[in-house]
Formats: structure tokens, sequence, C-alpha cells
């Protein structure tokens, strides 16, 4: 099961096509590619119908004509891939160095320039120290951390204002306004290249920290007291690594931030270090929140502990064409994947069994489901709450399918994102080199019966807006331990 993509634009200057990589060039490589190729593509025909995609196509063909700028032009063929589903679809830029257009990369010196004129405010930041020394009223002025950046809020007037401290030197330099904050507690935030974000409104929470949209800053001046449920909810939400608490002599906690498959012996190790303790707690914690996904290896080492009957796991189809096959060899062929001898013949046996059927989904393991079992039972822990939330997709969608089938387990959070059905991702980069097309090889035999697509994994206990998030974890620990 490959990683949840999230389309990501990139703050790139605005190239120019070359004559033989225009748009709708661009646009019509990637609409043939997808059509021929993505598992998922005649599902969603049969669910939308085939006259909606085609009205859909008409209104896209239009824009493209007009589009001579590569970014908007990436911007818009992603927006046309949307259409078959949220998840498991990317358009991702390439290093320009690598691309066949004409243009180049702005240096450090150009990006300096062309953001030197950007509004500022000119700060004497050992005045402000001692102005915040003696400041008692709690309110949004300090000196705050917002990774690149340390940033000095200031009430200019009726609005507070955010200035850069320190940052890269390059599109951002000190003294220059990152944000201002109005009256009515609505914001306006200026991101790496400048551009405008706005946000209704913003939050204090605790004394410490600002929730600005999808910006957090924590600050570092002046120093109040802290609030340790806040301080913990930051630390598991920033986290990029698991890691394992003990909340109390009943419950221990263990936070996951990611399956990648990179990730896979840090997440292994973590667990073996703890599994001792973990198994003679009466309750475990595990929180995957904003877990987007990445590779299936990633959770087997927790199923042991939450395992209480065989667990069923349904397989999936690859649809099999001659580039989406090219996989297969690309496993062979590039010591990037590292596969061992026994996986490479695994692969090269996979290889002909899906030549033999172009055209056609093809189940490689000739059973529509899988049966996993351990031969141990543990007493403990006794419950088990997996915490989740609107951002767990793919892989992570996948471990809590295994995980509801023990005994032990319950889900509590909100219902996740749904991008389970089509997956296992694949890139192929455009002719000219400019970007890569995400697509998907397979598809679940669960559909049409369970989906999950658009749908989500639902909570068994629902965590309501009126719990602030930075109580979900003890939330859930009072309610393990009734």
């Amino acid at each position: 099961m490959n990683k949840l993509i999230f389309i990501t634009l990139l703050f790139f200057p605005l190239f120019l096509f070359s004559q033989n990589c225009d748009c709708e060039s661009n646009f019509n490589w990637v609409k043939k590619t997808f059509e021929e190729n993505d598992a998922g593509f005649s599902y969603a025909i049969e669910n939308k119908g085939k006259q909606v995609y085609e009205k859909h196509n008409e209104v896209f063909i239009q824009k493209i004509k007009t589009i001579t700028k590569l970014n908007e032009c990436t911007n818009t063929i992603y927006e046309w891939l949307t259409f078959f589903r949220s998840g498991h679809i990317a358009i991702k830029r390439l290093n320009q160095e690598s691309s066949q257009n004409n243009s180049k990369e702005l240096n450090s010196e150009e990006i300096i320039e062309q953001y030197k004129d950007a509004e500022n405010i000119d700060i004497d930041l050992k005045e402000f120290n001692k102005y915040l020394e003696l400041k008692k009223e709690i309110d949004y002025e300090g000196i705050w951390i917002s990774e690149p950046y340390k940033i000095g809020i200031k009430k200019i007037k009726n609005e507070y204002v955010g200035f850069i401290i320190e940052a890269d030197e390059i599109y951002w330099t000190k003294g220059q306004i990152k944000f201002k904050i109005n009256s009515d507690n609505s914001s306006v935030y200026f991101m790496r290249d400048h551009s405008k974000q706005v946000f209704e409104s913003i939050k204090l929470l605790g004394n410490n920290y600002i929730q600005m949209g999808f910006i957090t800053l924590k600050r570092i001046k002046p120093k109040y007291n802290n609030n340790t449920k806040i301080d913990q909810y930051f630390k598991s939400i920033a986290t990029e690594k698991p890691y394992f608490e003990v909340l109390n002599d009943k419950t221990t906690y263990l936070r996951i931030p990611t399956f990648r498959g990179s990730e896979k012996k840090i997440i292994d190790s973590v667990i073996l270090a703890n599994k001792e303790l973990i198994l003679k707690t009466p309750n475990l914690i595990i929180d995957i929140q904003n877990n987007g996904g990445g590779s299936d290896g990633s959770f087997k080492e927790l199923l042991s502990i939450l395992y209480t009957n065989p667990i069923r796991t349904v397989g999936v189809e690859l649809l099999s064409t001659p580039l989406n096959n090219q996989r297969m060899l690309d496993f062979i062929n590039n010591p990037k994947w590292g596969f061992d001898a026994e996986e490479k013949k695994w692969a090269k046996e996979s290889y002909d069994k899906l030549n033999k059927q172009i055209g056609s989904f093809v189940n490689l393991d000739s059973t529509i489901v899988n049966i996993t079992t351990y031969d141990t039972v543990y007493p403990l822990p006794k419950n088990i709450g997996i915490i989740i939330n609107e951002n767990n997709g793919s892989t992570a969608e996948q471990f809590l399918l295994a995980a509801k089938q023990s005994r032990k387990v319950k889900l509590f959070g909100t219902t996740t994102t749904g991008v389970l059905d089509i997956s296992n991702m694949y890139f192929v980069k455009s002719p000219c080199e400019e970007f890569e097309l995400g697509y998907s090889l397979s598809r679940s035999m669960r559909i049409p019966e369970m989906t999950i697509d658009n749908k989500g994994i639902q909570p068994d206990y629902y965590i309501d807006k009126s719990i602030p998030k930075y109580e979900w974890i003890d939330f859930v620990a009072k309610l393990l331990n009734e």
C-alpha cells in the first residue's frame, strides 16, 4: 500500500513553456496515460457516468488552451484529476535543471531582489525584549517560533503585527511583515512566496501556542506557565518520529505520525524497546492522527500486540498494462528498492503473469483474502484505544481495518479521509520531463460491497467539537480506565 499523496503546490517562479511543451500537449498526455493505465479510471466512470466525464473534459480543455505558465498548467491538471478521487493522485514538479524547458530557476540573489520591497517594520529588538520582560498581560505579543521562522508580534494601534526576527534571508529577511492579526481576530498570513493566506479566526491555546489555520506558533518569550495537556498535544502533532510515553500506572501511549516505509525500523525499535512495559499495562493508546499512510509492513509489529483472533485482509487486483507492468522490472533492476534474490524472483514471476493478461485486472496471489494468525493472545493490554482523525488515509486505514478485528480495540476521534480502495501509486515522467504524474495500479477486491473511498472509517467513539483537540488524549485515557 503506497503512501497517501497530497498534492503540494510548491512555490516556484512562473516558468513559461518551451514551444514543444505547451499546456495542451501536457494535458493530452496526462489524460491518455491516466485513462489507459489508472486502476480507478473505469470505476470512477461507472459511478459518475460517461456524460458527466465528457462535460468535465470540455470545461478543462477550454481552460487549458489559455494557459501559458507551467505552474498554472500543473495546478489545473491536478484539478482535472480530482474528478476521479481525492487521494492516490498527484502531479509532482521535477527539478528545473533536469527539465527540457528553456527557463532557469531563480538564484538566491534574484529571489532576494524579487521580495526586497515587501512591507517591513523597524523594531528595536533590544527595546522590544525589555518591554516583554515587564509585560504581565497575556495576549499575542511576544517572540514566537514557527519553523523555520522566529517571529516577533507587536501590537500597533488596533492590530497585531508579526515580523521576521530570523529566517532564511532569501525569501524572507529581518523586519519583513509575516502576518497581521486584525481587531476581529481574522488574520492575513504571507506564505513563503509572499502570497496571501487569509484565516477567518485564530486561537491562543493556553498561554504559549497560536493556532492560525494550518500554521502553529510556539511562544518563547515572555515566559508563562505551561498547560501540560496543550504541551502534550503540540508535541504529538509536531513530531515526525514515533515515540512512547507512560501516561499513568494504567495507561501507556504510542504516537506514530506516519507509516512510511523509511520509518519502519524506527517504529519497530520503539515498540520492541517498550513491549515488555506495554504488555504489563492494562491500557494502550495508539495515536495515529494525521498519519497519511505509507507501507503495510510498518504496522506489522503492532498486530501481535492487539491480536485476539485471525485477521482477515482482502487483497487487490493490479491493472495489467505495458506501462504498469514496468514497475515489476523496476523492482528487479533499480537498486533503490533493495529487493533481495527471492523478492526479485517474485517480481519476475509477477511480471510474466501480468504480461499474459494485458488489459485485465490480475490477482497475483490467486486468493481473495489473506489470513494472519499469531500463536499468542496477550492478556494485557486489555483495552486499546486508537486515536484517528480526518487526515488518516491509505495504509493508515488499512491498519485500522486490521486493528478493528481485535476484541481489544476501539477507535476514537473523527472519520478518516477515505482513500484506500484505489491504491499502489506509480509515478511516470511527462514527455518533456517537467513533472511526474502519479496514478494508481490496483483496486481492492472489497469493491463494491465494502468501499472506503469518499466514506472513510468511522470511530467507535466520536469525539465531538465540544472537546478541544488538546484534550483528546486525556479523554481517551479516562474512557479506557472506566
